[in-house]
């Protein structure tokens, strides 16, 4: 076999490879790629406990924010009520990237694509046509528990 027979082999096959792991990497939706702080980052497939704050010593302040297990928690008002917080999926429903809680606009915001979504997960400006998944926040005393 020739050099330029070979050489040429050789690229088709990994052109073909290649192929393959874009058709496998792009996907239009990731459930939970999402670093955190620690622990676990995929949610329970059901109910369940994800985690919980003490909120003598985190959220204090009115757009604060904690990520954990996938899920995004956010201070939306003072007291210590449900009410006052929200938490959703972290993971944009259009490809997977992080968002971020905006305070001026008081809403959830992808930075890739420009997905914005309602305090409770509702799609407001796509490209993402699907809401992120609201979590159930509950408080007692001090400590707030979030719940899949």
């Amino acid at each position: 076999m020739e050099r330029h027979e070979f050489l040429a082999k050789l690229g088709i096959g990994m052109a073909a490879v290649c192929a393959g792991c874009s058709i496998i990497s792009c996907g239009s939706k990731v459930n939970d790629p999402t670093p955190n702080s620690g622990g676990n980052n995929n949610p329970p497939t059901s109910g369940g406990e994800l985690f919980t704050v003490d909120l003598n010593n985190e959220l204090q302040t009115v757009g604060s924010s904690k990520v954990a297990n996938g899920v995004i928690l956010v201070r939306l008002a003072a007291g210590t009520t449900a009410s006052a917080f929200t938490a959703v999926q972290v993971a944009c429903t259009h490809q997977g990237t992080p968002v971020n809680f905006n305070t001026n606009q008081g809403m959830f915001v992808c930075p890739n694509h420009g997905s914005e979504f309602s305090t409770t997960g509702a799609v407001v400006l796509g490209p993402a046509a699907t809401a992120l998944k609201q979590h159930t926040v509950t408080v007692t005393g001090s400590t707030l528990t979030v719940a899949a």
